[in-house]
């Protein structure tokens, strides 16, 4: 069983999966997206008494919080028992063009000059992150949701808004990939 498990799996069977839990979140009138889940904790800490953003119903979003906690605990037993040790396989052109950045070919999930210690704990991978977060966060509450809120739940449920941000969300990744990448490393 282990082994069936950490084979790659089609294309196909995660859409698959994606299209059935999106047919039931809209049957039942749900939106899926990671975002919602810091204000839903926030409403749940009390923060709706002090700011009228977090002052709603939120304990109809409880099944949310559980998703996050099954993506993380699932993420954290992934890791523990089915890690394999073999690195990302990504294709020969794409390892090609990070070379040609100063990045070497990954020998785990992620190349190391982005998201090695040493490069994180420098002063320039510090202010990358930290100004990749802070347009994260301050991107997905202007859109009024994050890619996966987008991306799968809004377009599921065929609203134009989630449209315009997805295709800001690629344009943004074709501008960071061939114009500010390229300047960085």
């Amino acid at each position: 069983m282990i082994e069936f498990i950490t084979q790659p799996w089609s294309w196909w069977f995660s859409g698959l999966m994606i299209s059935g839990i999106m047919f039931f979140l809209l049957f039942f009138g749900q939106s899926f997206g990671f975002s919602s889940n810091l204000r839903t904790i926030c409403a749940a800490a009390g923060l709706g008494k002090t700011n009228k953003f977090f002052d709603f119903n939120w304990r109809g979003q409880i099944w949310n919080i559980v998703f996050l906690i099954g993506a993380v605990l699932g993420g954290f037993l992934t890791k523990q028992f089915l890690d394999t040790g073999a690195p990302v396989q990504i294709s020969q052109e794409t390892i090609q063009d990070l070379s040609k950045l100063g990045i070497s070919e990954p020998d785990s999930l992620q190349p190391i000059e982005i998201f090695g210690t040493d490069a994180m704990f420098s002063l320039k991978g510090f202010l990358i992150l930290a100004f990749a977060g802070l347009m994260v966060g301050f991107g997905s509450r202007y859109a009024g949701g994050c890619t996966s809120g987008h991306a799968i739940s809004g377009l599921s449920d065929l609203q134009f808004p989630s449209l315009i941000a997805v295709i800001g969300f690629f344009l943004g990744g074709l501008i960071m990939t061939f114009l500010i990448m390229p300047l960085i490393f």
